[in-house]
């Protein structure tokens, strides 16, 4: 499970997610993978790179290059980071996801590093997101972010990856704690690198900031998404207060947008502002707004001379325009009294938009936002859930998050937010799909950060900013977090009673956490002959022994761990078989997950029996190879070998 990934992120290099993401969408430019006759890869493919530079040749591609690039100190390393496995494992909380309003709700909260819960989502959720939000640190120097990474490889090792020197390699460990560019750059390339890949060939990612990363932001997506796939930076109005503590009076943040993929992908329409629509003519087919009837640049068969019926005046196009419709459409079109000039019947040429029309088009959104709630909006919008204490500092408001809804999703989404914050993305969320009658679904995700720190007697202490919230008997943000999730639901029943069976207002909860010191120290164990020494390799990994709560035994946590490794979502179908008194997981109707210390021939016998006489289809056992013994996994293998049908096999560490 965890030693497995371990060996393979130690293979890893800068280039290697970027290689296989080349792999998978050019397999010409590589060559084959050889292997010899038992199976086993004996030379990976390679990267045809003289193929390729010739291919760019032909096509004259080169001649296209912009020729620059953002750099930065540590950004080999956050490239390696991006293509490596995860090192934690997933720990459900069963006391939470048991209860009645959770247990089948397709919505998921996760407790952890975010980086290393999209490590998990790239295996059950490869593109499948449609909609991603982050809110992520801004790197304000008051924010509190550093950069968090302890470097898990030695000094040496490190050298070895990105073949550096000692000065190098200071530079590199020099943003080991630090709010620089550097750090808040090699902080967010993996986390957007891994965020691409979940999302849908038509999805779209928006990422709120201010001025300090804006620019660099900016050329990070450039980078990771492609310039191309650039939609838009909106401009929020977050303070209509004035700032008499600063030479400028900053009012506003940017939220820049990017699809996964331009072609497949347009934002929604808004609705219309009826309010500007009238009818003064009492024209019969409703309300209307009149349109400038001339458009940009200049085209000769679109430049004729109108006149106006009533006054005779002569109108030509202004310069640098042309009309928007041909000289014959231009009559019809007046003859349906779909023209008019001006207010008075004496200014330039008009075209009628009637709101039975405009309605089905919808507007497109526009760029500057001063309509929406505020950061004040937003404080109190929390504290009005919690009962008037401010519990939480700079929410967004739902304001904010239901228009990225309205013009980035649709009513069956999934959307995510792994800076999740107080998790206004899933109250925005729930609040939309109490309106519409959607049914979008949300994935949070948020650090456990303390709202206090033990000083040198052993006492707690609130945090600066955490005191409320850590009296209220919140000793950690995510704690916040689902709470206003709970509370906003309820929220919404009370003011909805006919919604609380039709909607999801329950989620799942999964802590993602590495292993104790002392798991890791035994998972390092290679010989084999020592399993003996492990017989605590799944109780190892119950929250108990992890030190959380929830009530998940150790086989628990290593099953859901599994189960996101081999693509299944989080609410697979799971069924309890029995075999020869020890109960298995079969999952989907297709996979069998043996997680046990006690297994023996008997059960061996009694679980080929069952396959052999197709009372469970199998096409795979997964066995948890630190607590069978090699007897016992070697009778079975050479019992599923005797089958007609081909059983795979898979022993994991």
């Amino acid at each position: 499970m965890l030693r497995d990934n371990q060996q393979f992120n130690e293979s890893i290099k800068s280039n290697s997610a970027f290689l296989d993401e080349l792999r998978q969408k050019m397999p010409e430019f590589f060559t084959a993978t050889k292997y010899d006759e038992e199976g086993n890869v004996v030379e990976t493919s390679t990267f045809d790179n003289e193929k390729f530079q010739q291919a760019l040749k032909e096509h004259n591609i080169d001649e296209l290059s912009s020729g620059y690039r953002l750099d930065f100190i540590g950004k080999n390393y956050a490239k390696k980071q991006a293509g490596e496995r995860p090192t934690t494992v997933i720990v459900p909380d069963n006391d939470h996801n048991q209860k009645e309003e959770n247990k089948n709700s397709k919505n998921l909260f996760f407790t952890g590093d975010n980086l290393e819960v999209l490590r998990h989502l790239q295996q059950n959720y490869a593109n499948s997101v449609d909609f991603i939000y982050i809110d992520p640190p801004y790197n304000t120097g008051s924010d509190g972010f550093v950069y968090p990474d302890n470097f898990e490889y030695s000094d040496d090792q490190l050298k070895d990856m990105f073949a550096l020197n000692e000065d190098e390699l200071k530079r590199l460990k020099s943003i080991q704690g630090k709010a620089t560019h550097s750090a808040w750059l090699t902080f967010m390339y993996p986390r957007l690198y891994l965020a691409k890949k979940v999302l849908k060939d038509s999805g779209v990612i928006f990422v709120s900031i201010d001025d300090n990363e804006q620019a660099n932001l900016k050329l990070l997506m450039d980078e990771v998404f492609g310039q191309s796939s650039f939609i838009a930076d909106f401009i929020w109005q977050h303070r209509k207060s004035s700032q008499n503590d600063t030479d400028v009076s900053l009012s506003h943040n940017y939220t820049l947008a990017f699809a996964k993929n331009r072609l497949n992908y347009k934002l929604n329409t808004l609705p219309i502002d009826v309010s500007k629509f009238t009818n003064p003519d009492n024209d019969l087919r409703g309300p209307w707004v009149a349109d400038p009837f001339d458009a940009p640049n200049v085209r000769p068969n679109l430049t004729y001379v109108i006149t106006n019926p009533t006054t005779g005046e002569q109108h030509l196009p202004p310069r640098g325009r042309h009309w928007r419709t041909t000289q014959e459409k231009f009559a019809s079109a007046l003859e349906d009294n779909r023209i008019v000039f001006g207010k008075n019947g004496k200014g330039r040429p008009q075209m009628k938009r009637f709101l039975s029309e405009a309605n089905s088009k919808g507007v497109n959104p526009f760029t500057i936002w001063t309509h929406l709630g505020t950061a004040t909006n937003a404080t109190r919008e929390v504290m009005a859930l919690f009962s008037g204490l401010k519990i939480f500092s700079t929410p967004k408001p739902t304001e904010l998050i239901r228009e990225l809804l309205l013009i980035g999703a649709n009513k069956s989404s999934v959307i995510l937010d792994f800076f999740a914050g107080s998790s206004t993305t899933a109250d925005a969320v729930m609040q939309l799909n109490a309106e519409d009658g959607g049914n979008r679904q949300y994935i949070m995700c948020t650090l456990p950060e303390p709202t206090f720190t033990v000083n040198s007697d052993g006492k707690e202490v609130p945090t600066k900013g955490g005191e409320t919230a850590y009296k209220a008997g919140y000793k950690s943000i995510d704690e916040i977090s689902r709470e206003r999730i709970i509370r906003a639901a309820n929220k919404i029943k009370e003011e909805n009673p006919l919604l609380t069976e039709a909607q999801d207002f329950g989620f799942k909860h999964y802590r993602v956490i590495p292993p104790t010191q002392d798991t890791l120290e035994k998972i390092d164990y290679d010989n084999q002959l020592q399993l003996d020494l492990l017989d605590d390799m799944i109780d190892a990994f119950s929250s108990e022994k992890l030190g959380v709560a929830g009530n998940a035994a150790g086989m628990d946590t290593i099953l859901q761990t599994y189960l996101a490794k081999d693509n299944y979502p989080f609410d697979v179908s799971i069924e309890r078989i029995d075999v020869a008194g020890i109960s298995l997981p079969y999952v989907n109707n297709q996979r069998i997950y043996i997680i046990t210390k006690d297994w023996k021939a008997e059960n061996t016998k009694a679980l080929v029996n069952a396959i052999g006489k197709n009372e469970r289809v199998v096409q795979t056992i997964v066995v948890y190879g630190y607590t069978i013994e090699m007897e016992s996994l070697r009778e079975l293998e050479i019992a599923l070998n005797q089958l007609e049908n081909k059983v795979n096999l898979q022993v994991r560490y």
